[in-house]
C-alpha cells in the first residue's frame, strides 16, 4: 500500500478517525476518573473531620460549667490547648486530639457567644475569618492553603449555651493529590495519544490490507481478462480486415474466413460464459440445482463421453470404483459433471502418448473421494498453491497451445467450494499429478423416490 495514494489517504481517516475517538474516550475516563478520586477524598476528609468533632462535642460538654470559660478538665482533656490571655507553650506536631488525630493537621478555637475566641488548640491560621454559623465552611487564607472546618454549638451542663467550637483541618495534603493527578493527567494523556496513534495507524493498515489486496486482485483479474478478450477480438479483427483487402473473395475463401471468425467468436462467448459462471458462483456460496447425485454413474458416463479426447491423445483412462456400494452427493449435477471433466480433461491434455489417466472414486468415512491421476508433465511445487487461480496459467504457453483460457482450474475450486467439498493438488515434475476431490456423502434415495 505505499505507492497506493487512495488507499493511504484512507489509512490516515481511519487512523486519525480512531484515535480521535480514543482520545475522547481516555480524556473522558480520565475526567471521570479524576472526579472519583477528588469526590471519594473529599468524603473520606468530611467523613473524620465528622467524627472528630462530635467525639470531641460528645465528650467536652459535660465537662462545661460556665458559659464562655473552659474549666480544668477541659485544659486536661486537651493537652496542649491555649487559653488566651496566658502564656501558651507550643506543643509537637506529633500530640493528638484526644488520640483520633494529629494535632499538626488539625485544629481547634473555642469561641463565646459573642464570636470571641476563648482558647486554640494546634495551630489555625490567624488570618481565618471567624464565623459562628453551624455548618460546614471552606477556608482560603492569603497564601492559597484551603481549610475546611465546622462550626458546633456548645452548652453547658445546664444546657445554657456555652458558646462555640470549631474545628477545622488544612486541606493542603488534599489539594496536593490533586495536583498531582491533574499533572498526571496533562503529562500521561499526550503520551497515550501517542500510543494510540502509532496503534491506530498499524491497526488501520491491518484493516486495508484485506481490501486492498481485494483491491489489487480486481485489478489483475481486470487485466487478465482484457488480455483473454483482446485476443479473439484482435483475432476477429485481422481476418476481416485480411478479407476487406482480397476482393472479390472465392467462395472457398470467404468459408475459410468465416470459419476463421466462428472459432473465435466460440472462444470469445466460452470465455464471457465462464466469467459469468465464476462471478454467479462467487455471489451464491451454495449450489443452485440440489438434488441427489450419483458419482458412480456421472463418472462413468463422463469417461465414456471422453472416449473420444482418450483415443486422440493415446492416453488410457482408466477407471476405478472401490466402493462397495453407489455413493450419493447433494448438489448440481451439471455443474458437478464440469468439476470432474475439467480434471479429466486437464490430465488427458497434459499427459504425453502412451501414459495413463486413472480415475478412482472411494469412500472415506462420511465423505466420498475422487482421485485423478495422471502420468503427464507435473506442476512445479512454487506453482501448486497458485493453479486454482483465475487465469493463472503455469507457463505462458501451455494453455494456449490447447486453447485454455487459464479459468478451468478456478472454476473447479469454486463449483467444490459451494458443494462443501475440497479440491487438492499433489505433483511431481516429469512423474504426473494427483487431483483429489473430497465432497460429503448423502444417503442414498429410497426407492420411492427413485
Amino acid at each position: 500500500m505505499h505507492d497506493n495514494k487512495p488507499f493511504n489517504q484512507s489509512r490516515r481517516r481511519l487512523a486519525g478517525s480512531y484515535a480521535a475517538v480514543m482520545g475522547i474516550i481516555l480524556s473522558l475516563c480520565g475526567l471521570t476518573a479524576y472526579q472519583m478520586l477528588a469526590y471519594a477524598h473529599w468524603q473520606a476528609i468530611a467523613q473524620e473531620l465528622e467524627s472528630v468533632s462530635g467525639t470531641l462535642h460528645d465528650s467536652l460538654e459535660s465537662k462545661l460549667m460556665q458559659p464562655g470559660q473552659l474549666s480544668v478538665a477541659v485544659e486536661q482533656a486537651l493537652p496542649g490547648l491555649c487559653i488566651i490571655g496566658k502564656n501558651c507553650i507550643n506543643q509537637p506536631s506529633d500530640r493528638h486530639i484526644l488520640g483520633i488525630v494529629r494535632q499538626g493537621d488539625y485544629y481547634i478555637r473555642f469561641l463565646d457567644q459573642s464570636g470571641r475566641v476563648v482558647a486554640v488548640l494546634g495551630q489555625p491560621p490567624k488570618e481565618l475569618p471567624v464565623y459562628l454559623q453551624q455548618e460546614w465552611q471552606t477556608l482560603n487564607t492569603h497564601t492559597g492553603t484551603r481549610y475546611q472546618q465546622i462550626s458546633l454549638l456548645l452548652k453547658a451542663t445546664d444546657r445554657s449555651p456555652w458558646g462555640y467550637m470549631q474545628i477545622g483541618r488544612s486541606l493542603k495534603e488534599y489539594d496536593d493529590h490533586l495536583a498531582l493527578l491533574k499533572l498526571l493527567g496533562l503529562l500521561g494523556l499526550p503520551i497515550a495519544m501517542l500510543l494510540v496513534g502509532a496503534a491506530s495507524w498499524g491497526l488501520a493498515g491491518l484493516a486495508m490490507q484485506p481490501v486492498y489486496q481485494s483491491y489489487k486482485q480486481m485489478q489483475q483479474f481486470t487485466a487478465d481478462a482484457a488480455h483473454e478478450l483482446r485476443t479473439p477480438v484482435a483475432a476477429i479483427r485481422a481476418i476481416v480486415e485480411a478479407a476487406r483487402d482480397v476482393s472479390p473473395l472465392t467462395e472457398s475463401e470467404a468459408q475459410a474466413t468465416l470459419a476463421t471468425v466462428e472459432r473465435q467468436n466460440t472462444r470469445l462467448a466460452h470465455l464471457v460464459q465462464d466469467l459469468l459462471l465464476l462471478s454467479r458462483m462467487e455471489q451464491n456460496t451454495s449450489a443452485g440445482k440440489q438434488s441427489p447425485c450419483c458419482l458412480n454413474d456421472l463418472i462413468g458416463d463422463l469417461v465414456e463421453s471422453l472416449s473420444v479426447l482418450e483415443t486422440a491423445a493415446h492416453v488410457k483412462l482408466l477407471t476405478q470404483m472401490q466402493a462397495p456400494e453407489p455413493l450419493y452427493v447433494m448438489g448440481d449435477e451439471n455443474q458437478l459433471c464440469r468439476l470432474i471433466s475439467n480434471l479429466v480433461t486437464n490430465a488427458l491434455q497434459y499427459t504425453p502418448a502412451g501414459g495413463k489417466v486413472t480415475v478412482v472414486l472411494e469412500r472415506e468415512d462420511q465423505y466420498a473421494q475422487i482421485s485423478i491421476q495422471d502420468t503427464g508433465i507435473g506442476i512445479a511445487p512454487e506453482d501448486q498453491s497458485r493453479i486454482f487461480e483465475r487465469f493463472y496459467r503455469v507457463n505462458s504457453d501451455r494453455s494456449r497451445h490447447t486453447g485454455g483460457s487459464g479459468l478451468g482450474l478456478a472454476i473447479s475450486s469454486a463449483i467444490a467450494h459451494v458443494h462443501r467439498g475440497r479440491l487438492s493438488v499433489s505433483s511431481e515434475l516429469n512423474k504426473g499429478s494427483l487431483f483429489t476431490l473430497t465432497l460429503p456423502l448423502k444417503s442414498p434415495p429410497s426407492d420411492s423416490q427413485a
